[in-house]
């Protein structure tokens, strides 16, 4: 199974993945943890000129290929063969990132993203997504007392980060079936208990 958490700036998503993985390994499952832009050597250095804050001049169109390149990398060389050996995925962001913050936050063509998105991704789209959901404000107010964590994406404006929240609201809309919203204002326990619910929910265990 491919499952992915998506979400807002500073929803806490990323912290979660850890103490998911331990949780579903102790209940017999082979994880495989990973994340978006990375996950592969080439995926890493991508990461780095993505993430740099020095690079202010990157415009929205490189922005775009610079994740799908990654992207395209990292299902070919990690994703695709860890599922194809049986193994559960957890992956730190995946597509809908790009639709959400390049689609949305940007204003790019929807339509070009997803042909676009397709050919990246070879057509791979995940099982289960859970929106890992957190007001703007109180999301970059998270991620601004963890200064290590501030990156060139965080730096938008929080009018872009808006855009972003309510696209992801509306791709998860469109796909009722795949996406699960979970709230991130709980505590870090009851979030991280909802997590769990929610894949054991899909996997068919009460």
């Amino acid at each position: 199974m491919f499952i992915t958490l998506e979400g807002p700036e500073g929803s806490g998503k990323t912290s979660q993945l850890p103490e998911l993985a331990e949780f579903l390994r102790a209940s017999g499952h082979d994880v495989l943890v990973t994340r978006e832009p990375g996950g592969t050597p080439v995926g890493d250095q991508i990461r780095e000129i993505l993430m740099n804050l020095q690079n202010d001049s990157i415009i929205p169109r490189t922005e775009i290929l610079l994740f799908l390149a990654a992207r395209a990398q990292h299902v070919e060389a990690l994703i695709r063969p860890a599922l194809a050996a049986g193994k559960i995925v957890l992956c730190d962001r995946f597509g809908d990132s790009t639709l959400a913050y390049q689609g949305f936050g940007h204003k790019t063509d929807l339509k070009t993203l997803q042909t676009l998105l397709e050919f990246s991704t070879a057509g791979l789209k995940p099982d289960l997504t859970l929106l890992v959901d957190v007001p703007v404000e109180l999301g970059i107010a998270r991620k601004r007392a963890n200064s290590s964590e501030w990156n060139r994406l965080d730096a938008y404006a929080l009018a872009f980060h808006e855009r972003v929240r309510q696209g992801y609201f509306a791709l998860a809309e469109a796909e009722p079936e795949r996406w699960l919203i979970i709230d991130a204002t709980e505590n870090k326990e009851s979030v991280q208990e909802a997590l769990r619910s929610a894949i054991l929910n899909r996997l068919g265990i009460d």
